[in-house]
């Protein structure tokens, strides 16, 4: 599953959380400002309609006429955006503004008296304009009284460009200050979290083999943290090493007594004893698993963490040249490939009774050739790279029926062939320690193939 580090986690949530802060915020600016626009409008407006009823007055027509020293000068200019129109109850136009020209803007004929109407109107072009609309009942000088409806109206595309900018403002602003407060977090949160970084390249030096502790110097909250590892630490060192101790002694005071045992069951006066035999079956019995003990007793048996990584091209070269000098007489071929930069994460030893187990079964059963491949196993999210060890020869191999025999201790397919029979349940128990597997089949030697695989971890 792939990991993502603490501060890109922070760094997303708190992305989220103002983007949904400056989200609610930009709209209800957004709002705000539309209301506040909105509102400046309808005053407007309604200022330039009731300037225009204090400037009308009446005509020759029965009508009425404002005076246009009285009233806006951009009602008088056409395309200025600002208009105006005088209706009479029959839908006559009394006066319109020069401004309307062309524009096709309809405004409502029919409104009571002192009732004031916003509506938004469409010109011949498509635009809007957003039109109010009062109407009087006038009274003439002749004390006749007739209704008018008094419009005025104004282009909203400065309104919705002028929003336009504002938005655009808006947005560019709050990004620029989301991108600021993210930067700065960032910087923040690399130097809050630099001793945690720093544990973790302790920790990755302590599992190099470079460093045996976690150092000092932590803020007041890691401290139960990097005391607790180093304590833990120190305690499963001697752990290890008081039980491979334990171990040896036991195995080691069990050697004496039984080496005696089997001199007497060899004697002549106990040889020939009805018993003697079934004596001497236990007492080998006894002798292997002591000897098992003493191999287990010799590795650690696991990813050694403290430990150095061991280059594995040079621990294979030292133990083949040892193992061909053990079966000199034999004349084996033993060929050795493997890749380069492989390391083996863990207790040298774990790693040469593996591998010298596995040899050492090879050179008893071939015939003549015997092949060694090691290679890399990587994984995207690992840290540490795994190893696959296979071990070929070209002797009799193993039935398919007895691959999950032989793994077991004290298995032997050949009693003529010296050993013990835990050399390969040695082999399983290291492996599976490492969290690995081991697989047996058939080589293209003809012999047997034995496969190990320890994963990345």
């Amino acid at each position: 599953m792939a990991t993502h580090s603490l501060s890109s986690r922070l760094l997303a949530s708190v992305s989220i959380l103002l983007i949904i802060f400056f989200g609610i915020t930009i709209v209800l600016l957004d709002l705000l400002f539309r209301d506040l626009s909105d509102r400046a409008m309808h005053e407007r407006l309604e200022l330039q309609l009731r300037t225009l009823i204090s400037a009308s007055e009446e005509d020759a027509g029965a009508g009425l006429v404002p005076a246009l020293d009285r009233i806006e000068p951009r009602f008088s200019n056409p395309g200025s955006g600002l208009y105006a129109e005088i209706l009479r109850n029959d839908g006559y136009p009394s006066w319109r503004s020069n401004s309307l020209a062309g524009t096709g803007l309809e405004f409502p004929s029919q409104l009571q008296a002192g009732v004031v109407k916003f509506t938004q109107v469409h010109s011949a072009d498509g635009s809007m304009a957003l039109a109010a609309s009062m109407g009087i009942e006038w009274e003439f000088n002749n004390k006749k009284t007739r209704p008018f409806v008094f419009n005025v109206a104004e282009n909203l595309e400065p309104y919705y460009r002028q929003l336009d900018r504002f938005r655009v403002q808006l947005f560019g602003g709050f990004g620029v200050v989301m991108l600021l407060l993210l930067g700065t977090l960032a910087v923040m949160l690399r130097r809050l979290l630099s001793p945690l970084r720093r544990v973790e390249q302790e920790i990755e030096a302590i599992e190099a083999g470079e460093m045996t502790e976690v150092g000092t110097g932590y803020p007041r909250e890691l401290l139960g943290i990097t005391t607790n590892l180093n304590t833990l630490l120190k305690s499963e060192r001697e752990r290890l090493a008081r039980y491979r101790n334990t171990l040896g002694n036991l195995a080691h005071s069990f050697k004496t007594p039984l080496a005696v045992m089997r001199n007497l069951l060899s004697s002549t006066q106990v040889r020939d004893l009805p018993i003697a035999k079934q004596l001497d079956e236990q007492v080998g019995r006894m002798d292997d698993i002591v000897k098992y003990q003493l191999k287990r007793a010799a590795v650690s048996g696991g990813t050694g963490f403290g430990t150095a990584p061991v280059p594995v091209k040079a621990a294979m070269e030292a133990l083949r040249g040892a193992l061909l000098k053990v079966y000199i007489d034999r004349n084996l071929e033993c060929e050795l490939h493997v890749a380069e930069g492989c390391l083996y994460f863990g207790d040298r030893e774990d790693l040469t009774e593996m591998a010298g187990n596995l040899l050492d079964n090879a050179c008893k059963w071939a015939q003549h050739r015997i092949r060694l491949n090691v290679e890399r196993v990587a994984a995207p999210q690992a840290r540490r790279d795994g190893l696959t060890l296979v071990v070929e020869d070209d002797g009799p191999g193993i039935p398919a029926n007895e691959h999950g025999h032989v793994l077991e201790r004290g298995a032997r397919l050949d009693e003529r062939v010296s050993g013990q029979g835990i050399g390969l349940s040695v082999v399983r128990e290291l492996v599976q320690l490492n969290g690995g597997t081991v697989t047996i089949g058939t080589s293209e030697l003809g012999g047997a193939r034995i496969e190990v695989r320890l994963p990345p971890v």
